[in-house]
């Protein structure tokens, strides 16, 4: 069947189906093709009674910071707004970032706090889209209690590069599990009546120069890795809106870039919402809305309000049909009825949410998403017969590092330490942030028995002999990211590496706890036998890395980035940009006066490693990373066994999984597939989490996403699978190849 045909043959089916389903169904739980279609409708008839003037109002929203006097409307210090149409019923639209929390960015609104998850790595380390989802149904529910109905959530860039500032903001490497949890997490803010986006569409992979950094990448490359992403996301979560990115596409900017809002979202997927602009991402009016672009959003940190009276013009003028402008409005509306926004009001005045219920679903996905990297020897858990313990370093006497930007989330307890930025991309909107969670207080509280103190690090030798007098030292080392600032390397800053060889010569029984925005570097792994990967675990960060350390709780989150070895395994071993950036700014320090005259221009990144993202590339590579995709240890043990494989039209593997140690605990089976005889790596293709007693067996089954199997074909255009033989590996991570077997699959195409 042709596209063409299946286009025309859905379209035929849609307006069959409208009308068939009371409005008011619209954008709940479970609803049909047909209620999506009559949101559709509903959405149209309103445009049909709305002035040109009124169509134009709804394609562009305010800053609140920067709109004071433009509205009669109450302006509530977040993100967006947009003003409704009351003569219509048309709700006004209050947006918030909210990635990790209801954000707060430099508390703009003074005393309001949210509950803080983990970051994003973290809950994509849990490999478990129930965690997901209960912590976008948190954060849903505190943003309706705070009168917002639309988040600016759901996160799916790859994180292609281990130095993105912006990773801890994002689900890992692998387009399925991206694409799963990113869905999960958009399904649970929807439950709450309200809109969340997916963003940043797409290839937003680096903060160097991400206003004007162009990224290169073939049309099937890109198809089979970030946008297969977005895909699936859309999918299982059906978000209202699209986020368009800073960045440029193969030579145009993201949000005026024609192929992605248009062919390949609009047309080839059927995506029925809106796709709002990235604050600041605007750059022309007739090409941004022909191309697809359906709203501009915080239009005062663009450069002209493009879709306000430039739109009008554009539109009577016959440089942007009437019929676009239309559905632009149209789509918008479609979000906010489907999502159930429109018909369900956020209340008139703000709620205090259920602060301690929300503080429990933190501190579970922080304990689901902590990934033991390292326990040789069974040093942890911390055994009761320890009964000295030190804590160094990482400010652990008084809480929990966070990441920086758009996401900051002003967290119930407070702030114990908040440091505003002097330079940097990140200075007016970013502060080096800690929740108030203390591991040491967390630890003291878990251990009464032992005597558990703190020593700050900044004297090594002391830090050292402290060790050295106790039983145990754990040794806590922080790196704080940030959107709009890439780190410069993959080392651990302020000299904490020698902190911790120091540490570890001098007590053999040492821990390492690392709170980071993504991967670092550890040239003292060989001596530290024990190493925690805490990311930025959230406002109950501390009694999640207490509970872990102690064995309350055993470890099972799973690495969903690859931690390399050295830098130079990368595809990039540093920000692409970056020399250019850091010349530019030294111009512009340089010349004070004429300051704004140095701006960086526009430059190209070739992701060279194209589909092959993460630990596909280092096996294409043959390189063996420091700790692989997938990667995670337990205080217990686990065996796959009996693996049946069926293959055809399908292609499933049945297996039994035992717990097979002395405790309960949770494990993440993985299925790998390719090919067999081709080059192409091995693709995570499925997974679950399965939590066992011990001795517990369960049997349990894989299937694989079939456009994992696939591969993208230009000449379709489509899926195409081809004809044959299969290797499939049951495995423990990325690397493990102990359990391999072969099937034969059917050939097989299917739509973009």
């Amino acid at each position: 069947m042709s596209n063409r045909f299946y286009g025309m043959l859905l379209g035929a089916s849609l307006l069959a189906l409208a009308g068939a389903v009371d409005a008011r169904d619209a954008g709940k739980p479970g609803t049909t093709i047909a209620a999506s279609a009559d949101a559709r409708a509903r959405a149209q008839a309103l445009v049909a009674r709305m002035t040109l003037d009124e169509k134009i109002a709804l394609a562009h929203g305010l800053f609140p910071p920067m709109a004071a006097g433009k509205t009669a409307n109450e302006l509530i210090p977040s993100a967006g707004h947009i003003d409704g149409i009351p003569r219509l019923g048309i709700p006004l639209v209050r947006e918030s970032d909210a990635s990790l929390g209801v954000a707060n960015q430099v508390e703009q609104r003074k005393g309001d706090v949210a509950t803080a998850l983990p970051s994003s790595l973290a809950t994509a380390a849990s490999f478990d889209v129930a965690i997901a989802r209960a912590g976008g149904t948190m954060i849903g529910a505190e943003a309706r209690a705070k009168r917002f109905n639309v988040l600016l959530a759901g996160g799916v860039n790859l994180t292609r590069d281990p130095w993105n500032g912006r990773n801890f903001e994002y689900l890992g490497e692998d387009p399925l599990l991206a694409g799963e949890m990113a869905g999960a997490h958009i399904a649970g803010v929807q439950s709450n009546h309200i809109v969340s986006t997916v963003k940043h569409l797409a290839l937003n992979a680096q903060e160097t120069g991400r206003m004007v950094v162009d990224a290169r990448i073939d049309e099937a490359s890109l198809r089979m890795s970030d946008l297969l992403a977005f895909q699936i996301a859309i999918e299982k979560g059906r978000p209202g809106s699209v986020m368009c990115a800073y960045n440029k596409i193969n030579g145009d900017w993201a949000c005026e870039n024609r192929h992605l809002m248009t062919d390949v979202l609009k047309r080839d997927w059927g995506y029925r919402g809106w796709v709002m602009s990235d604050w600041g991402a605007v750059h022309s009016t007739a090409k941004a809305a022909n191309a697809g672009l359906d709203q501009q959003s915080g239009q005062e940190l663009d450069k002209a309000m493009y879709f306000a009276a430039p739109l009008k013009a554009a539109v009577q003028s016959g440089a942007v049909p009437v019929a676009r402008l239309d559905d632009m409005i149209a789509r918008y509306l479609t979000g906010l009825i489907e999502t159930g926004a429109y018909d369900n009001p956020v209340p008139a005045a703000a709620q205090v949410p259920p602060y301690a219920a929300h503080a429990e679903v933190a501190q579970r996905a922080a304990e689901a998403g902590i990934v033991l990297l390292k326990n040789d020897g069974d040093l942890l858990p911390v055994a009761r017969t320890a009964k000295r313990i030190v804590l160094i370093g990482g400010r652990a006497d008084v809480g929990v590092l966070s990441g920086g930007g758009s996401s900051q989330v002003r967290s119930v307890g407070g702030a114990p330490i908040e440091i505003p930025l002097t330079s940097g991309a990140a200075m007016s909107f970013a502060r080096y942030t800690y929740h108030a969670s203390s591991p040491l207080k967390a630890l003291q509280a878990v251990l009464p028995g032992a005597t558990v103190t703190f020593v700050d690090g900044k004297d090594v030798a002391a830090a050292a002999a402290a060790a050295r007098a106790a039983d145990i030292a754990i040794v806590f080392a922080t790196q704080w990211t940030t959107e709009a600032q890439d780190v410069p390397d993959l080392s651990l800053p302020d000299n904490q590496d020698a902190l911790i060889a120091a540490v570890a010569k001098a007590q053999p029984r040492t821990v390492a706890v690392l709170e980071t925005g993504g991967p670092v570097l550890m040239p003292w792994i060989g001596s530290v036998p024990a190493v925690l990967q805490a990311w930025y675990p959230g406002q109950r960060g501390g009694e999640a890395i207490a509970d872990i350390l102690t064995g309350k709780v055993s470890p099972s989150g799973r690495l969903p980035i690859t931690f390399p070895a050295a830098a130079l395994q990368a595809p990039r071993a540093a920000p692409v940009g970056l020399d250019r950036l850091t010349s530019v700014e030294a111009q512009a320090a340089a010349n004070p006066a004429n300051a704004s005259t140095f701006q960086l221009e526009s430059f190209p990144v070739d992701y060279v490693e194209g589909a092959n993202v993460g630990y596909r590339w280092y096996e294409k590579q043959r390189r063996r990373p420091l700790f692989a995709f997938g990667h995670g240890l337990s205080y217990t043990s686990f065996a796959y066994r009996n693996p049946v494989v069926t293959g055809g039209r399908s292609l499933n593997v049945t297996f039994e999984i035992t717990n097979t140690g002395k405790r309960a605990g949770a494990d993440v089976p993985q299925m790998y597939v390719a090919r067999d005889g081709s080059a192409t790596p091995m693709r995570l293709a499925g997974f679950t989490r399965v939590t066992l007693k011990p001795g517990e067996t369960r049997r349990v089954m894989l299937t694989a996403e079939p456009r994992i199997v696939a591969d993208y074909d230009t000449t379709l255009p489509g899926w195409r699978i081809a004809g044959g033989a299969y290797r499939v590996a049951l495995a423990h991570d990325a690397q493990d190849r102990a359990l391999v077997v072969t099937t034969r699959l059917d050939a097989a195409t299917m739509k973009p």
